[in-house]
């Protein structure tokens, strides 16, 4: 497979974010392009909030008054704030992607990877065998995000990573149910692959520390540089060995 004539997009939160595996993986494979809309903090699907007695919804990306994308945490009352943090959602940052693709600044995608669900609520996982997708649940959104780019550009091939194991064992507990009830059979009945970070790359529960730094983790969640690079090795492999067109 010559990747140097493919592009590769990716999406997903503060562990996609910025130059680390999605970057690995671009320079091992050698793909033609990178083009990286993953947000810290973010999730699958869209959410509300209530804040000084109103309710705030998640916006379309082309709403006119639309916020913008917020990575933020920590706990505040300022609406606007808020408003972009509930925009951080994947359905938001594949609308963001296709835009960018259709207005120039990015080629269309032959591969496309997402890394979501490590922040997603374990009451807002949804049903994967709903006929009517929720928005508002994890199954809905990750359905409709790989249907839109299915719809925007023909034969892309997507690859669903699961979330890296964590420190935390009722966390990783949580992910288990993600993988088995929601990803995999969306995936398997959507025509993406799944590559299985969770179990296949090396990051173990028992070498990790909860708010301190283990073997490749830098507080329990977040991979420092070598997990980083750990993870790239082998999401490249990965692509590499399933990559059909």
């Amino acid at each position: 497979m010559d990747f140097s004539k493919l592009c590769f997009g990716v999406d997903g939160d503060s562990i996609t974010a910025g130059n680390q595996w999605p970057y690995h993986v671009f320079n091992t494979l050698g793909f033609a392009s990178l083009h990286n809309v993953a947000v810290g903090s973010a999730v699958w699907y869209k959410r509300t909030v209530k804040v000084n007695g109103r309710t705030i919804s998640t916006q379309s990306y082309t709403d006119p008054d639309f916020a913008g994308i917020s990575d933020g945490w920590e706990p505040t009352e300022d609406e606007n704030e808020l408003q972009k943090r509930i925009n951080n959602c994947a359905i938001i940052h594949i609308e963001k992607f296709i835009d960018e693709v259709k207005r120039g600044e990015y080629p269309p995608p032959d591969v496309f990877a997402f890394a979501m669900g490590t922040n997603d609520d374990i009451n807002h996982l949804g049903n994967a065998d709903d006929p009517e997708p929720d928005l508002f649940a994890e199954a809905g959104a990750m359905r409709y995000c790989l249907q839109r780019l299915k719809e925007e550009f023909k034969g892309v091939k997507i690859f669903i990573l699961t979330p890296l194991k964590t420190a935390n064992h009722e966390h990783n507990e949580k992910i288990k149910l993600q993988i088995k009830s929601i990803m995999t059979p969306i995936a398997n009945a959507m025509g993406a692959q799944i590559t299985d970070c969770f179990n296949g790359c090396g990051i173990f529960e028992e070498n990790e520390i909860t708010g301190g730094e283990g073997e490749y983790l830098i507080d329990g969640l977040h991979p420092k540089l070598n997990g980083q690079l750990l993870q790239g090795d082998y999401v490249a492999k990965e692509i590499r060995n399933n990559l059909f067109f």
